[in-house]
């Protein structure tokens, strides 16, 4: 007896062998795809809101203060007046450079004898950008070669017989 059932359906022109160049180019296209996926990082103190609104001017110490919030990110350079938090949510596409979305810094300002007297806010707004040109700095003056800088005085300092040069002059050396 023979076997009627009808088998795996075949298509003239298609092998098996053109599939594989197929599968490789599409795993090659996701491997290449996946290097292209944003980053988003952030960076220092992790702001909460309600925290943060629990800080009053006149009622929290310093100790209070490092109880609810946290050790400060940094401090004031001169003297213990001021304390900082910072937090910065940045993004970065592939290769780019990154770019920060959001930023805050809280200040929070202390009195001599340690109580709060302020907590200020600041975000984006402070955020600096600079355009670096190349990689030399752009400065003010002449813009001189190598070659004139260290040849380019010769015979201009001291010369003799030159105004305001060489021996005999009225300058404390004879100049």
């Amino acid at each position: 007896m023979r076997d009627t059932r009808p088998g795996p359906p075949s298509f003239p022109g298609r092998s098996s062998l053109g599939r594989v160049p197929l599968a490789i180019s599409a795993l090659a296209l996701l491997l290449g795809a996946s290097g292209c996926a944003r980053i988003r990082t952030h960076q220092g103190y992790q702001v909460d809101k309600l925290l943060v609104d629990s800080v009053q001017p006149g009622i929290d110490n310093r100790e209070s203060v490092e109880l609810t919030l946290g050790r400060p990110t940094f401090t004031a350079q001169f003297g213990q007046q001021d304390w900082y938090y910072v937090s910065r949510d940045m993004r970065q596409l592939a290769f780019a450079s990154p770019r920060p979305t959001d930023q805050t810094v809280l200040r929070v300002r202390f009195d001599p004898a340690g109580n709060v007297v302020a907590v200020d806010r600041t975000g984006l707004e402070q955020v600096a950008r600079i355009s670096p040109s190349g990689d030399k700095t752009p400065t003010l003056g002449r813009n001189r070669s190598l070659f004139d800088e260290i040849f380019g005085n010769i015979g201009a300092v001291g010369a003799g017989g030159a105004p305001g040069g060489g021996a005999g002059g009225p300058g404390p050396n004879g100049s």
